[in-house]
């Protein structure tokens, strides 16, 4: 496993196992009792996820001691606030079943997330949360926060995939200090990204797959990854990234494809926004 140091010196695995869109309580479980079985330390949820629960269960049947892991929660936007952030906080340690958290994130830059920014610095500063961060913001937005609040976030988590290489974020990121973590590495299947031929050349030639390759060009950026799959065969794969290295010449046929804006959602639609900033989870 490859390891990363957030700017406030936690270590933290840059390869995770991420839970999105896993609704069944039973597959989520099961899954993530697998990506800990195959070695995976660091898992990723989120309140919307609606699977925090399962998480919690898969990781108490796991007999992995606790501090080997690595669990990552979100707060959702109809959380935002001083206190309402302090209870979801509460919420989501609940369902998880844990003493402490390794990173929390404000999933979504839309309401009052300045009072959850200042919620999250009062549970890191009270050793409820080991570190905190941010999740689909602007760079502008990020500094924004930074500048008028006390704690610096230790970790971005924004959508980097080939189609959408987020170099200048990159930069601002790494210059910030502040860890790039990418969400969507696959990019969902879009524009039919496993059968890409600059990608499909490139693997074949390393003899390991498409999603391999593109798993090792972000590590290989510095930026950690949190792919998700229900079968243990690929979680395999998909940890089977350390063997090998990309060269300059892969990165730079890689950055060919890069289009500048995401496949996935237009973040800078206002329909985007108003239906993110209504959405609503189920609390209990």
């Amino acid at each position: 496993m490859m390891y990363t140091t957030l700017n406030n010196r936690v270590r933290m695995p840059m390869l995770g196992y991420g839970v999105f869109q896993i609704d069944d309580q039973k597959v989520c479980q099961q899954a993530v009792l697998d990506a800990i079985e195959v070695g995976y330390r660091h898992i990723d949820t989120a309140a919307t996820y609606m699977n925090e629960e399962a998480v919690g269960a898969a990781i108490r049947e796991s007999g992995i001691p606790r501090e080997e892991l690595f669990v990552t929660t979100k707060l959702w936007v109809q959380d935002h606030g001083d206190e309402a952030t302090l209870r979801a906080f509460d919420r989501s340690m609940k369902k998880l079943g844990l003493d402490y958290l390794d990173l929390y994130l404000i999933h979504k830059p839309y309401g009052d997330y300045y009072g959850a920014w200042r919620a999250m610095e009062r549970l890191y500063k009270e050793g409820r949360v080991r570190a905190i961060g941010l999740t689909s913001f602007t760079s502008e937005r990020v500094q924004d926060l930074f500048l008028h609040n006390e704690v610096k976030p230790h970790l971005h988590q924004i959508e980097t995939n080939v189609w959408w290489q987020q170099q200048e974020a990159e930069l601002f990121l790494k210059k910030e200090g502040i860890q790039q973590e990418a969400w969507a590495p696959f990019a969902e299947g879009k524009n039919v990204v496993f059968t890409n031929p600059v990608l499909t050349a490139i693997a074949e030639k390393h003899g390991k797959s498409v999603g391999q390759v593109m798993l090792r060009w972000l590590l290989q950026r510095g930026i950690s990854v949190i792919p998700k799959s229900v079968r243990k065969e690929r979680m395999q794969e998909n940890l089977d990234v350390f063997n090998f290295e990309l060269t300059a010449d892969d990165m730079a046929q890689i950055a060919t494809l890069d289009t500048g804006k995401s496949t996935i959602i237009n973040p800078d639609d206002i329909e985007t926004a108003r239906w993110k900033s209504s959405l609503v989870y189920d609390k209990l």
